[in-house]
């Protein structure tokens, strides 16, 4: 009996020393943050940027997708936007389209604000409960995983798909989808 007490003693000592001391795991995590602290640090995010073009699309796509296209082609960028060059492709890895990009393309999970945030809850002094935001036009949820761009001559184009960009233009024989002027 007392070497199975003994026993018990010594397992519940080992797991109290690895309880106290943690894992391997702990340190590479800890690690890791060090890591992305000390390169952060040394590498800082860029806070000199004066105008982004993510949000200038997102502006644009507002405007765009409701209804107010007039102001969506309008809206004035201080900047100046690169053009770039994108494929759409099939799963098949068949070309659907090229297109010419007018600035860059953007996710369209990217939002001009944050989709949930903390609000005070009545008769509460000190609880907060987490709630989801409306975009811009009022509405809830999500979208689709995708990408949207314009095009130079003003066109909307949004995409689910794989796709290849660059700001060196491609050359594709034949295209199965030929989108031509209206």
């Amino acid at each position: 009996m007392k070497k199975l007490l003994f026993a018990f003693i010594m397992l519940f000592s080992l797991f109290l020393f690895v309880g106290c001391y943690g894992t391997s795991t702990d340190k590479d995590i800890d690690d890791t943050f060090a890591i992305g602290d000390e390169l952060a640090k040394n590498q800082p995010t860029p806070t000199d940027m004066e105008y982004s073009l993510e949000r200038y699309n997102l502006i644009r796509r507002a405007y765009w997708v409701n209804g107010m296209r007039e102001k969506a082609i309008a809206l004035p960028c201080p900047v100046t936007k690169p053009l770039g060059y994108i494929i759409l492709l099939t799963e098949s890895g068949s070309v659907l389209g090229r297109f010419i990009v007018d600035g860059k393309v953007s996710s369209l999970n990217s939002w001009l604000t944050p989709d949930y945030a903390y609000r005070d809850v009545a008769d509460s002094d000190n609880y907060e409960e987490l709630i989801e935001m409306p975009d811009v036009d009022g509405t809830y949820g999500t979208n689709d995983d995708g990408i949207f761009f314009f095009t130079p001559d003003g066109k909307y184009l949004e995409w689910t798909g794989t796709y290849l960009y660059s700001d060196i233009p491609f050359i594709v024989a034949d295209p199965i989808l030929i989108v031509e002027g209206e």
